[in-house]
């Protein structure tokens, strides 16, 4: 991926794919692989206002980089829409954030949301999670796409055990 070219928005899913994969190649940390994805993302998709990470630790999650406003810092498994995905080892995807019980309002002007987690060899690394101010802005299509976005950001960690 040419770095020195302003970020546009992609057409179709597999741009953003090819994108992805060619701006982590050969990257293996895991906070660097982490903020490059979400502004990737966060620039490359219409009617987004956050997208990012939040790392496993304990048993809770911890925002990491991202981009939007800012974010709740930590939040315990089981709570909300990132730490029910974080729990039930499954994408999330809620077409109206405020009928989904126990949602938690980082952002007021979220309205839907897609929670993706993060697994490498059986452990919960954390979960990819993206707002937009839109209601059931998420659809199967785009879950696809989020869920291999999150693989393709598992695999750059597994080409390597420094992990940031």
């Amino acid at each position: 991926m040419n770095l020195d070219q302003p970020l546009t928005p992609v057409e179709s899913w597999d741009e953003l794919l090819d994108r992805a994969r060619a701006l982590l190649h050969g990257e293996t940390h895991s906070l660097a692989n982490a903020a490059n994805l979400s502004a990737l993302i966060f620039h490359s998709l219409a009617d987004l206002n956050w997208a990012g990470f939040y790392f496993a630790e304990g048993e809770e999650l911890v925002v990491g980089p991202f981009q939007g406003l800012p974010a709740c810092v930590r939040i315990p498994f089981g709570r909300g829409v990132c730490g029910t995905a974080a729990v039930e080892r499954t994408t999330q995807r809620v077409a109206d954030v405020h009928a989904f019980d126990g949602h938690i309002a980082c952002d007021v002007n979220s309205r839907s949301e897609i929670v993706v987690p993060l697994i490498r060899n059986g452990e919960l690394l954390g979960v990819l999670d993206v707002d937009s101010p839109t209601p059931d802005r998420f659809d199967a299509a785009d879950q696809a796409g989020f869920e291999a976005l999150a693989a393709i950001y598992v695999a750059s960690l597994q080409s390597s055990s420094k992990d940031g």
